[in-house]
């Protein structure tokens, strides 16, 4: 039994309701529900973080998981939701497009005309993030995301690039 849901924020309430209703129709036994958020637009702004606004701007997201319900060790129900947060874009220039950055105005159509001329290259990107847990009704604020730091080395790029030092 699944549920997708198109509220963002709201459907972690409308799916603890659910499973508590499968929970009760399966006699109490454990239950386990996949739930899926509709897919929905999402951009970066440059005061929330510069990085991921000059880098990405806008991309595509939705959340993932699986609702549980589990007899408590006092026989009431306890609901959790495992999820993650997944996110997806075209990396492309479009004309009509651009970005600003101090005085210099950097037009998407330029990069495109950089791609068709074969001295840049358009890509697909994704990512989730980790799985994170929630106790759904517990009155527990929602995770907040891992800081993914700056640990470990772009060996990728060092090896892309020919070697050298890597600016981080």
């Amino acid at each position: 039994m699944g549920s997708r849901q198109g509220c963002r924020h709201g459907g972690r309430f409308e799916w603890r309701e659910q499973a508590l209703a499968e929970y009760e129709r399966n006699g109490g036994r454990a239950v386990a529900i996949p739930v899926e958020t509709s897919n929905a637009d999402y951009s970066f702004t440059e005061p929330a973080d510069r990085n991921w606004y000059y880098a990405v701007g806008s991309a595509r997201s939705n959340v993932t998981g699986v609702v549980t319900v589990v007899p408590g060790a006092d026989g009431r129900p306890v609901v959790g939701l495992d999820y993650q947060v997944n996110v997806w874009d075209r990396y492309n220039w479009d004309e009509g497009k651009g970005v600003h950055i101090g005085k210099f105005e950097i037009p998407d159509g330029e990069m495109g005309q950089q791609h068709k001329i074969g001295l840049a290259q358009e890509f697909n990107m994704a990512g989730s993030s980790a799985v994170k847990h929630y106790e759904l009704g517990s009155g527990a604020a929602v995770p907040t995301p891992d800081d993914p730091g700056r640990a470990g080395e772009r060996s990728d790029r060092h090896a892309r690039d020919g070697g050298g030092d890597i600016d981080r």
